[in-house]
């Protein structure tokens, strides 16, 4: 992966991590008074349920940064990456299960079904990005083994030279 690419992901990352504290502090708060008519158990859910899908993204975030400094060394293809890839994996479960409970708020509160329906849709695409990253773990699992196997290789070649 070139610098530029690892410089513009970490912008983007930079960017959206501000942009999430801005929701979690002045957003949020925002919306609660909105939400002045709402009952009290709606407005409590749906702020809690706000900040933490938001926390979910940050976790995701600075997983993501810290495999990019991984990447940059060039020692993103050792079992210290798994620890990042297990996390954003929980983070992005995590999202989904936030998400879907959303909806459920929604669905007894006054939102029209379709739009519980879109949420719970997302959540559903959430879910499958998690299983879609537990797919990228096992390659990656791979990608070690075909790297630790070139290295015996490389010794025995050494070896015999």
């Amino acid at each position: 992966m070139g610098k530029k690419t690892i410089l513009a992901l970490r912008v983007i990352i930079a960017l959206s991590l501000v942009g999430s504290l801005v929701v979690q502090t002045v957003i949020v708060p925002l919306l609660w008074i909105d939400l002045d008519s709402a009952p009290l158990w709606a407005r409590v859910s749906i702020a809690v349920l706000i900040v933490l899908g938001v926390l979910t993204l940050q976790i995701f975030a600075v997983c993501v940064w810290l495999l990019l400094t991984m990447v940059r060394r060039g020692a993103v293809f050792t079992p210290a990456a798994f620890r990042y890839v297990d996390v954003i994996i929980g983070a992005v479960v995590a999202a989904s299960l936030v998400t879907f409970a959303f909806a459920v708020v929604l669905r007894f509160g006054e939102a029209a079904p379709g739009v519980v329906g879109l949420i719970s849709g997302f959540a559903l695409v959430l879910a499958g990005m998690a299983l879609l990253v537990v797919v990228m773990r096992m390659l990656l699992t791979q990608a070690i083994a075909r790297e630790v196997e070139a290295g015996r290789l490389r010794a025995e070649l050494d070896e015999v030279i």
